[in-house]
């Protein structure tokens, strides 16, 4: 209806010519007033004007001068070479025509213009080599993007009978890409999922974060047994990781028969939300070593199975949410957050989560920090309450008496 109304016959009212005209000469002006505010050097003329104002005032001379430097060396900062230029020139000028005013010697004068111009110099050529390294740091965060999109695909609303929620920040602000994996996917052997953390952070991890993603799409499809798919994962890492590397991970299954196995290698553990309500850890049944360094500890992972209802929800996190810690060094409460933020929209858990952790932080993480959570929603409760396809409510048949009905 919405699109009827903004596509169909009605048409706006046609502004006279002169309005029109008018309205055009308004916008460009605003526009070339925007991009002269945008692109004007603000502040540094401002420094300028306070050193002429103190000069004014108190009529010292030379003991204000040497201050114009301020202003094209502020510039650098903030404006382009041709910025640097302008508020350069301003002081040189300024500085030239309150020496002449305040009766400065010549030769103190020109020793001070001299430096207004060198520092105007060594300012454009420092604007010069920013803005060249901001292009630069463009293009390495366009290509870290382009990465984190092909590693870290988008995760849909509903994978399989499940409602699906990622939250993802990366530490590395400037490259916008970390060391914390995460994948969700259908398989014929039911659902599965894997949340883990890479050793460092950063682009020297997105190798090993790829490398893990990979092999797990690939056994995830192959392997009907969940401790083969991290069976494969090992050995992979094993031949291509370093001694002091290792992930870790939690990676889960749901086979389709009301529950869930979970294979913990030295991950925090996921917490279950049942939906009465009660949050509690799942904690390995085996404690096991991160993935890679298997052939340290001598021992393969266990798996956990435990049941998996209607209303149940998952929450896998790494550990750059729970060691999130506050001005006061204490760490971020995940399971006390989950209990007041926990709904029926994994979407809108994970988004209060996320803002509470970020407040709690001051703003910004020191770690890399991915939610995952998936909710089994009441299917039958779900079609129960969904309209006929025409739009009517749906017939229910009259209970016959002495029949028995089965949830």
């Amino acid at each position: 209806m919405s699109q009827a109304r903004n596509h169909g016959d009605d048409h706006p009212p046609v502004r006279p010519f002169r309005n029109r005209v008018a309205g055009a000469g308004a916008s460009a002006r605003r526009r070339a007033v925007a991009r002269l505010g945008v692109g004007a050097p603000v502040l540094p003329v401002l420094v300028v004007a306070a050193v002429v104002s103190a000069d004014l005032v108190g009529g010292a001379g030379m003991i204000w001068l040497p201050l114009l430097a301020a202003g094209p060396a502020l510039a650098a900062t903030t404006n382009g070479p041709r910025g640097v230029l302008c508020v350069g020139v301003l002081a040189v000028v300024v500085g030239a025509t309150l020496g002449i005013r305040d009766g400065v010697p010549g030769r103190e004068l020109a020793a001070v213009l001299a430096a207004l111009v060198a520092v105007t110099l060594a300012s454009g050529l420092a604007g010069v080599l920013r803005r060249r390294r901001e292009r630069v740091l463009a293009a390495v965060r366009s290509v870290a993007e382009t990465a984190q999109h092909a590693l870290l695909k988008p995760v849909p609303s509903t994978v399989g009978p499940f409602q699906v929620a990622v939250r993802y920040s990366a530490a590395a602000a400037e490259a916008r890409i970390g060391g914390d994996l995460y994948a969700l996917i259908p398989t014929p052997h039911g659902v599965r999922l894997i949340v883990g953390d890479v050793r460092g952070k950063g682009l020297p991890a997105v190798g090993t974060a790829a490398l893990v993603l990979g092999v797990f799409r690939e056994a995830a499809h192959d392997e009907p047994d969940l401790l083969a798919v991290v069976d494969r994962i090992e050995r992979s890492l094993a031949r291509n990781l370093g001694r002091d590397d290792f992930v870790t991970a939690v990676v889960a299954g749901y086979p389709g028969e009301g529950h869930l196995e979970v294979v913990n290698c030295g991950h925090a553990p996921p917490l279950l939300v049942r939906a009465s309500g009660a949050i509690t850890p799942v904690d390995p049944v085996l404690p096991a070593p991160p993935l890679g360094l298997r052939d340290l500890a001598g021992h393969a992972p266990g798996l956990h199975t435990l049941p998996f209802a209607d209303g149940d929800q998952l929450l896998l996190y790494t550990d750059g949410v729970t060691e999130a810690r506050d001005g006061g060094r204490a760490f971020y409460p995940l399971a006390e957050g989950l209990k007041r933020h926990v709904s029926q929209e994994p979407a809108r858990t994970l988004g209060a989560l996320h803002e509470e952790l970020l407040a709690h932080v001051g703003g910004r993480l020191h770690d890399d920090a991915a939610l995952l959570l998936i909710r089994k929603p009441a299917v039958h409760a779900a079609e129960a309450e969904a309209p006929a396809p025409n739009g009517t409510t749906p017939d229910v048949p009259a209970p016959v008496p002495g029949a028995e009905c089965w949830s």
